[in-house]
């Protein structure tokens, strides 16, 4: 097949990874020709793209070039071998909304598409999700597929902005041909809001190299030394960018009515725009001692850092399925989880974790305290997680579901 995946920005994040695995597999594993497109990594999360090589080749035209825009082929390393993928950059492609960019972005893509052919454009993200899904449709594409990774509006939008995001997504979807969403949940909250039909959704979980994660402890004790961890610690961890409704301050508010135990530690692991105001949170509040910040982490060094902790914590306000949630359960560690969006679908109440009500801090300290407590529950709670969510995360699991879609749409 020839696919064109289109997403809005390829920063370090679980959509992103998402993208890359599903476009590295597809080569790998199937021969496909696969072209990435994107917008510029603009912002403090990073680039995951630079994980790949410069590599020496062309795709697309002969000039190394799609209908103007230059290709750069990246090596991955991937399934034990090297994979290479071509990836083009589209300067116009910006998260923000813009009306007379997102205007010549929306040309862009046609033109790479129409330059290209492809048999397949699966489109990741609001802003590329749209206008691909838009570019695409106008020219025909064979199959059209947009994965939902979180819908773009919720209860916590302001009405105006939230029935406008609505009715953007309900047009882009009867632009294109099925819907992914990575947890029931996403497929409830899109037909609950009218955007398409039930029989229009699949549920296929965002996959990982889950290997890493299966050997996260091996280098537990060296981890958890360089990060200021005494051996008698409980390591409470978050994994997130540093930005509005990611939960951050109610962990920290949850850490002030945990202070009365002495061992309990907090590691934050990620960037953004709301590390200082953090800090000085919990400098206020005079828990300096309890916090760490890792900043700024490859994806590679997850594995180890969860290796270092000993419950995760996701206290997202929404989150189609944080991929957290699951890496943590396959390294063997037991989450506490807000009721929110797909979490309820790994975070399983009082067997793989402990579920509370969405955006109440309080409701975090019990559960968080009866972990920190109980070695045995946690070990109990991990080890259940591990042996639910191992294969259903695979990556490749996930490809070749995604594949499969392909197949019958193309046959249709």
């Amino acid at each position: 097949m020839r696919v064109a995946h289109l997403i809005t920005r390829m920063i370090i994040g679980g959509a992103q990874e998402n993208t890359l695995l599903n476009c590295l597999d597809l080569v790998a594993q199937y021969g496909d020709e696969v072209l990435l497109v994107t917008g510029p990594p603009v912002g403090p999360e990073g680039d995951l793209l630079a994980l790949g090589q410069p590599a020496e080749g062309r795709a697309g035209e002969g000039d190394g070039a799609i209908a103007g825009f230059p290709v750069q082929p990246l090596r991955f390393a991937h399934l034990g071998g090297e994979v290479e993928l071509p990836v083009v950059t589209v300067p116009s492609l910006v998260r923000a909304i813009r009306p007379g960019t997102d205007w010549r972005a929306s040309g862009d893509l046609a033109q790479i598409l129409r330059a290209y052919k492809p048999d397949v454009v699966h489109t990741h993200s609001a802003k590329a999700g749209i206008l691909g899904r838009l570019a695409a449709w106008s020219l025909k594409v064979p199959a059209i597929v947009h994965t939902v990774h979180g819908a773009p509006f919720g209860p916590f939008e302001p009405w105006a902005r939230r029935t406008f995001y609505q009715w953007c997504e309900r047009y882009a979807a009867s632009r294109c041909h099925h819907l992914i969403s990575v947890a029931d949940a996403m497929t409830d909250l899109m037909v609950s809001a009218h955007v398409a039909p039930r029989e229009k959704f699949t549920t296929i979980y965002s996959g990982m190299s889950v290997e890493p994660f299966l050997a996260a402890d091996e280098n537990r004790a060296a981890t958890r030394g360089e990060l200021g961890f005494a051996p008698e610690h409980v390591v409470v961890g978050k994994i997130a960018r540093l930005f509005h409704l990611k939960g951050h301050e109610d962990i920290v508010t949850a850490a002030m009515y945990l202070d009365r135990e002495p061992n309990l530690r907090f590691l934050f692991v990620g960037d953004g725009i709301l590390r200082d105001k953090l800090q000085k949170m919990i400098d206020d509040a005079g828990l300096a001692d309890r916090f760490r910040f890792t900043g700024l982490v490859r994806p590679d060094r997850i594995p180890a850092l969860i290796g270092a902790m000993d419950i995760l914590v996701h206290a997202s306000r929404r989150e189609g399925l944080a991929r957290a949630l699951p890496q943590a359960l396959i390294a063997g560690k037991p989450v506490v989880s807000y009721d929110v969006d797909g979490a309820r679908e790994v975070c399983i109440d009082n067997e793989t974790g402990f579920l509370v009500r969405s955006g109440h801090f309080k409701d975090l300290c019990e559960p968080l305290l009866t972990l920190a407590r109980d070695g045995a529950l946690r070990e109990r709670m991990g080890q259940e997680g591990r042996r639910r969510f191992t294969d259903q995360f695979r990556h490749e699991t996930m490809t070749r579901r995604i594949r499969e879609l392909y197949g019958r749409l193309l046959a249709g």
